[in-house]
């Protein structure tokens, strides 16, 4: 597994200030979530270390999730040098992952 799990306490420590760090905001229960987890540990994969890929659970994490406006699950966030900027809520097809991610690596 590619997929670094973080919370409320270490979230914003594990975000790369260098490079692109993309976030999955989702919980267990979620079943298009249950579908999401593949699709980002493959990207992870494949971009190796142009990328890091987070999870957090809303669940056991939610101040983070209040601060991002987390609001339907799942949600990615893209940050690019510590910055948001991206943001797609629901589940969407790999190829719209990669294409958000091919504009910022």
């Amino acid at each position: 597994m590619n997929l670094l799990a973080v919370n409320d306490t270490n979230f914003q420590g594990s975000i790369r200030q260098q490079g692109v760090t993309v976030v999955d905001f989702g919980a267990v229960w979620c079943p298009p979530c249950k579908v999401l987890k593949p699709i980002l540990d493959e990207l992870a994969g494949e971009y190796g270390e142009k990328l890091s890929v987070l999870e957090v659970n809303c669940d056991e994490s939610p101040a983070i999730a209040s601060e991002y406006g987390i609001m339907s699950m799942p949600t990615v966030i893209v940050f690019h040098n510590g910055e948001p900027v991206e943001k797609l809520v629901g589940l969407r097809p790999k190829a719209v992952y990669e294409s958000l991610l091919t504009k910022y690596i």
